[in-house]
């Protein structure tokens, strides 16, 4: 029994002369550890928070853009990208913004709102921003703009638009070789969707009438 209380004693002042060496160190890992399930805690917190409140001024957004009124529209879309830049809804309150901007003859606002989606959305939002940049840049004739904003990179989902949109700007540059290759290839990557979408790049590509 002795002998038993000999050994626990000795592993007793191992582990006591074992903490005195790293004590302060495993304090320190458990102390920065909770501290990181703290901060994680509240960022999360902190993202669910700021994701209701841009919710509910996207809501109002919509309401805005229902009644067509233009100022709460652009006091709307500008708090979200102001205050909820971080949370989809900003990028998707700036597409939904820059629409009825275009829709209301308000160019310049209409391309300011695209540009912030193109420059602060995420994935699909950033194409479909870009897409529009482009077709704007169409509309104004400035070709070379909307070719550039083309030539950026974007998802795969969204091979056919950006191809047939890059086929009619090369119609609009009298470009009809490279239009018909443009609104070719645009049709393969269509190819298996469901949609018009194939029916009409086929009418664009009869409009050119027979390759060279």
């Amino acid at each position: 029994m002795a002998h038993y209380d000999l050994e626990e004693q000795e592993q007793l002042d191992t582990l006591k002369t074992w903490w005195k060496m790293h004590g302060n160190l495993v304090t320190t890992v458990v102390t920065v550890f909770c501290l990181g399930v703290i901060a994680w805690q509240g960022w999360n917190w902190y993202q669910r928070g700021q994701s209701t409140q841009a919710s509910a001024i996207y809501a109002v957004l919509e309401q805005a853009v229902a009644a067509r009124d233009a100022q709460k529209i652009k006091a709307a879309a500008g708090e979200l990208a102001e205050k909820f830049g971080s949370t989809s809804y900003a990028s998707l309150g700036a597409l939904l913004a820059a629409k009825q901007s275009f829709e209301a003859g308000d160019l310049k606002t209409a391309k300011a709102q695209l540009v912030w989606a193109a420059d602060n959305g995420k994935d699909e939002v950033k194409d479909l921003a870009r897409l529009r940049l482009a077709a704007v840049a169409l509309d104004e004739k400035a070709y070379d703009e909307a070719l550039k904003q083309l030539e950026v990179g974007h998802s795969a989902i969204f091979d056919a638009r950006f191809l047939e949109l890059k086929g009619d700007i090369l119609v609009a540059q009298g470009k009809k070789v490279e239009a018909r290759a443009a609104y070719k290839a645009a049709q393969e990557k269509a190819m298996g969707k469901p949609g018009a979408g194939r029916e009409l790049l086929q009418q664009k590509l009869d409009s050119l009438g027979e390759a060279a």
